[in-house]
């Protein structure tokens, strides 16, 4: 009998249940069977294959150059030593610049593992979105500060500070909530847009750079663990959890803790 027939499946109704009943989950990046197994050993709902390892892996300053086959790859092996989390996986820059771009490119990473596609965007994707839910492929939705357009934003700054782009933001996740998204990501906003989101929408809110009031959060794999690409300003909602860890799964622990028990993100990880 396998040693995986006791293991929790996590999959978007567990999420969902949780924001009904108050209860914190955690995500982290992983990119490897090894990791993707501690990782989810120690209590970590969600697993991303994040476009992060064009900068964590191959060296890039920005996630721009990482491909499909990239994430396919890497999903495969993910999904190998994965121990039960939820698997979403990042749709990279321009596989899906139009709507049969992206559904050939989520088919892709459906048929290599994900269990969610992640996409960078606002209004623009809610036909997207529709066509890819219709389909039965769940969407996470990722605002606030997206990564692949890092050159029109000019740089990694904290979006929604005033009140007119707050509120541009509040309209968008709500159109993409109504075309059928699954989940919210939102990256580096202020705590209280972070809040009235997660409050408004009625999917799953994951912050990473949001503040405490989320209904979960996230971070990349190789910032917990205090690896810093050369050249790469550590975030401000970054913590290294191996610093008082024993181990690298002890980290891992130490991490799904503290977001479940409300003291991660803490008060010096945000933004006002």
């Amino acid at each position: 009998m396998s040693s995986q027939t006791d293991v929790r499946r996590v999959n978007l109704t567990t999420l969902q249940k949780m924001k009904h009943r108050g209860e914190k989950f955690a995500a982290l990046t992983a990119y490897d069977a090894c990791f993707a197994e501690m990782i989810s050993s120690a209590g970590v709902e969600v697993l991303l294959v994040g476009d992060s390892l064009g900068m964590v892996l191959q060296g890039h300053d920005s996630t721009l150059p990482v491909t499909l086959d990239d994430i396919v790859y890497h999903m495969r092996c993910v999904r190998a030593g994965n121990r039960g989390a939820l698997i979403m996986a990042d749709l990279p820059f321009m596989s899906y610049g139009h709507e049969q771009q992206a559904l050939d490119s989520a088919a892709a990473l459906m048929r290599a593992g994900a269990h969610v596609v992640k996409l960078e965007g606002g209004a623009w994707l809610a036909n997207t979105t529709s066509k890819l839910s219709e389909r039965g492929i769940p969407v996470c939705a990722h605002m606030g500060l997206t990564p692949q357009a890092i050159n029109r934003l000019g740089g990694y700054r904290v979006q929604g500070r005033d009140t007119a782009k707050a509120q541009a933001i509040i309209d968008e996740a709500k159109l993409l909530e109504d075309a059928g998204a699954s989940l919210l990501l939102l990256e580096c906003v202020p705590v209280g847009l972070a809040k009235t989101l997660t409050e408004t929408l009625s999917i799953p809110v994951i912050g990473i750079g949001a503040g405490p009031d989320v209904d979960g959060q996230i971070m990349v794999m190789h910032d917990l663990l205090g690896i810093t690409p050369p050249g790469i300003k550590v975030p401000r909602f970054v913590k290294n959890f191996l610093v008082d860890a024993q181990s690298v799964r002890g980290a891992f622990e130490a991490y799904s803790e503290a977001v479940k028990g409300g003291t991660f993100p803490a008060p010096e990880h945000c933004f006002l």
